[in-house]
């Protein structure tokens, strides 16, 4: 029995949903007992957010994401580790006391920042244990973001990822390259529904052009001037689904206003597949989690790239446009232009079989890379596996 302890956080949702994801798979196989650790939690002490303003940094990040504060995110982002290396210290011997009373064989984290204060206390304390970054965004942001070289594992999703592992001088061995994103297994199960009488249900023509718009699980005050956009500037032959996650007030907002077009709204749901199998479309910001369930259900997307994109996000509309899944816009000034374009004859079927040709596994790959760290195996021969898979798909 391998001992585990998966690390994440709740900044932003992808984290806490990568964990669950990957723990319910490893869970169904023999040979793993896993415990989840929440960081924020461990170095509440740490927490300057916490102490200054009385909310914790997480919180502070998801509220900024809520609003829509996220204007000059690329100095904030380097103001704050600043902070992380001013405080590394006191997290590393924080760490090792918790190491110090952990079974843990193999550590995984699913969280950026802290993996340099996670393998330096490891190593202190149980220099016999592996530690794992799991990357859950498509590409690092560096330095200091993902990716550190301090003895560490990589997982990575994207070609990208794995040349910026190498540039940081993680070596071959150490760097395993997995499908795409950590997805929930929910991403992998067949819906059977009748899509015509699910969207009459709701209000909704069962063969109108359908798109989903969802900004992550604090959803976004840009949904609002989306609606806003579609009803002043079209096109009016569509309808749309907004899912507003934990943004209560954003959703009633959504309901009460009156709309030139047939629209449905949903709060925080578990159900995103499902709803995504009664869309035609997704548009959202570029997040690396909304983005590959979009692309793992057919769907193309239409995602923003502009000052107010979180910068570990911006190479993910890149990744949109080298995939030819979809299109990237500025703001939502530009979406009802690009729902005009996507929706011209032969553009929609086009890109949805771009989508259909990634075939992203992960959460399933994932569990097998980790026992072949756990028994010593390197991912030279997966990554030379992988490009040659690359070469003849070419």
């Amino acid at each position: 029995m391998t001992n585990v302890d998966l690390f994440f956080f709740d900044a932003g949702g992808g984290h806490r949903a990568a964990a669950e994801a990957l723990r319910l798979v490893m869970e169904e196989q023999a040979g793993w007992k896993i415990r989840m650790v929440h960081l924020q939690e461990l170095l509440d002490s740490t927490d300057l957010a916490r102490k200054l303003l009385r909310i914790r940094m997480q919180d502070l990040y998801n509220l900024m994401l809520k609003k829509g504060w996220t204007l000059g995110s690329a100095q904030g982002l380097r103001v704050l580790q600043l902070l992380i290396r001013m405080l590394h210290g006191k997290q590393v011997r924080l760490l090792e006391e918790f190491f110090r009373s952990s079974p843990a064989d193999l550590v995984i984290s699913v969280v950026p920042h802290f993996n340099r204060a996670l393998a330096q206390s490891l190593r202190e304390v149980r220099p016999a244990a592996r530690f794992v970054t799991i990357l859950t965004d498509i590409a690092d942001y560096p330095p200091h973001f993902w990716i550190e070289p301090e003895g560490q594992y990589i997982i990575c999703g994207s070609d990208r990822a794995v040349e910026q592992a190498r540039a940081l001088g993680i070596c071959d061995g150490r760097i395993f390259k997995a499908s795409g994103m950590i997805l929930h297994p929910r991403f992998y199960q067949a819906i059977p529904c009748d899509r015509g009488a699910e969207r009459k249900q709701r209000g909704l023509d069962p063969e109108l052009p359908t798109g989903l718009v969802l900004f992550g699980g604090q959803g976004s005050e840009a949904m609002l001037e989306i609606a806003e956009r579609f009803d002043a500037e079209g096109p009016h032959n569509l309808q749309i689904i907004f899912i507003c996650g934990r943004n209560e007030k954003l959703a009633a907002t959504l309901r009460q206003r009156k709309s030139k077009l047939r629209t449905f709204v949903e709060g925080f749901t578990s159900q995103v597949p499902f709803y995504m199998q009664l869309a035609d479309f997704f548009i959202g910001k570029p997040g690396p989690g909304s983005v590959s369930e979009a692309v793992a259900m057919r769907l193309p997307v239409i995602v923003e790239r502009n000052a107010w994109t979180l910068p570990q996000e911006r190479y993910n509309a890149e990744w949109v446009l080298e995939k030819q899944v979809g299109l990237v816009v500025r703001g939502p000034h530009q979406i009802p232009q690009a729902v005009r374009e996507l929706l011209k004859k032969g553009n929609l079927a086009r890109y949805r079989d771009n989508a259909a040709a990634i075939r992203n596994r992960a959460v399933y790959e994932i569990p097998g890379m980790l026992l072949r760290i756990v028994q010593g195996s390197d991912g030279q021969a997966a990554l030379e596996r992988e490009n040659s898979l690359s070469e003849h798909r070419a």
